[in-house]
């Protein structure tokens, strides 16, 4: 009996727990062993490659379409980032302070198409009736939070602000700046007046801007060239109806007079100097204009880029500036008519 008893001790071992001994042979353990090596997994997992994105369908320094609070506006991208295999894209808001920047993902952007700007406005315009359209919507304009009837005070201030929100920041460069106040000097102090007709005239220079960007934008999609037909019309308009009522100085309505017909539109007369002070007044012009806030941003554009042409060729455009007309010419002039 001991040695079977030996042999038995030789081939188990004892466990002790609260409920008693337990007896586990050592076939047991190294079948559990047996075991673990089935289920244990692979050393090395077999490694995939990172799934490559595709090529970001936007670029740096495009003009885009962007969701923004509900609305679509135009937007300019500065930087475009991968991020955890997502394109992500830093935009600005052209016209809208830099705190306005964000970052977006492409879900939020679109190209900068005709068809899409149609779609841009009707979205935009859908989305101001749904608002108009809520509730209470009028009522909080006209009412205090008690529903008593605001002050006429408090309504004129309200609809200032909001006039101002739509107002047109039109930046003009040092350079040209110089050379208005150095137009204002010539006219008022001086005495001397531009000599009409210039060269190039207005419409010369709109129409080589309109040549120059359309080159530029050669193969650069919608960036400006889908539009500048209507921005360099608009400009002609407003110049020729703007320059006899507020582009003119005392001293040259005399030879304004002289110089237009009415077979002669001022802006085939006039040149760069005149045209100059345009922007000056703009603000004001688009501020009282009925135009789409949206529109409003996108011709902003257009204008700056337009001011940047002028300082570009200002040696050229601007060369009449230095063949003034001295007033008292033209005094003695008429008189011997």
């Amino acid at each position: 009996m001991r040695g079977s008893e030996n042999v038995a001790a030789e081939d188990s071992t004892t466990i002790s727990d609260d409920g008693g001994a337990t007896t586990v042979t050592y076939n047991d353990i190294e079948d559990s062993k047996e075991h673990e090596k089935a289920v244990d997994l692979p050393p090395n997992p077999p490694q995939h490659p990172p799934t490559q994105p595709q090529a970001s369908p936007y670029q740096e320094g495009e003009l885009v379409l962007a969701y923004h609070n509900q609305r679509v506006y135009p937007a300019k991208i500065m930087k475009v980032d991968l991020v955890l295999n997502e394109w992500r894209y830093s935009v600005h808001y052209p016209g809208w302070k830099k705190s306005w920047d964000e970052v977006v993902g492409m879900d939020r952007l679109m190209k900068y198409t005709e068809e899409n700007r149609q779609k841009q406005q009707e979205h935009n315009k859908k989305q101001e009736m749904e608002s108009n359209a809520k509730p209470g919507s009028k009522q909080k304009i006209l009412t205090g939070a008690r529903g008593k009837k605001r002050r006429s005070g408090s309504v004129q201030m309200e609809k200032a602000m909001l006039l101002t929100e739509k107002r047109v920041n039109i930046h003009i460069p040092p350079g040209l700046k110089k050379l208005l106040v150095h137009d204002w000097e010539c006219v008022t102090h001086l005495g001397k007046l531009v000599k009409l007709p210039s060269s190039p005239n207005v419409d010369e220079v709109l129409s080589k801007y309109y040549d120059y960007r359309l080159k530029k934008d050669d193969g650069d999609g919608c960036r400006l060239a889908g539009s500048v037909g209507e921005v360099v019309n608009g400009l002609h308009r407003y110049f020729d109806k703007a320059l006899p009522a507020m582009l003119l100085y005392k001293n040259e309505r005399q030879q304004y007079e002289e110089a237009i017909t009415d077979n002669i539109a001022p802006s085939a007369v006039y040149g760069a100097e005149h045209l100059l002070r345009l922007f000056v007044k703009l603000p004001d012009i688009l501020h009282s204009a009925d135009i789409e806030d949206t529109i409003l941003l996108e011709l902003q554009e257009y204008l700056v880029d337009f001011l940047k042409f002028l300082q570009k060729n200002q040696s050229s455009f601007f060369a009449a500036a230095q063949q003034s007309t001295e007033i008292s010419d033209l005094t003695i002039k008429k008189q011997e008519a």
